[in-house]
C-alpha cells in the first residue's frame, strides 16, 4: 500500500487540459459522474489559454480512495481529449 498525505475520503482537485472543443467541459463532466456519481464535482474553475487554443478546467470533487482518485484519472486519460492531467 502506497504511503500518501491524503486522508480519505477528501475533497481534491482534479485538473485537466485540453484543446478548447465543443464538449470538452461536458466529457469531462460526464467522466467524473459515471465515476465518482452525479453530484461528484463540488466546483469547478475554467480557464481558457491566452489564445483560446486550450481550456483547463479544474474541478473539486469528493474522492473515497486512492484507487477511486486513480481510477478516475485513468478515465479521464482514456478519452483522448485531455493533454494534461493533474
Amino acid at each position: 500500500m502506497h504511503a500518501s498525505p491524503l486522508e480519505f475520503p477528501c475533497e481534491y482537485p482534479v485538473k485537466v487540459m485540453g484543446r478548447q472543443a465543443a464538449g470538452f467541459r461536458e466529457r469531462m463532466q460526464a467522466v467524473l459522474a459515471a465515476e465518482l456519481g452525479p453530484a461528484a464535482a463540488i466546483a469547478l474553475d475554467e480557464r481558457p489559454s491566452r489564445d483560446g487554443a486550450y481550456l483547463s478546467l479544474t474541478f473539486t470533487v469528493r474522492v473515497e480512495s486512492r484507487e477511486q482518485l486513480e481510477q478516475l484519472y485513468r478515465e479521464l486519460r482514456a478519452t483522448g481529449l485531455v493533454l494534461f492531467a493533474l
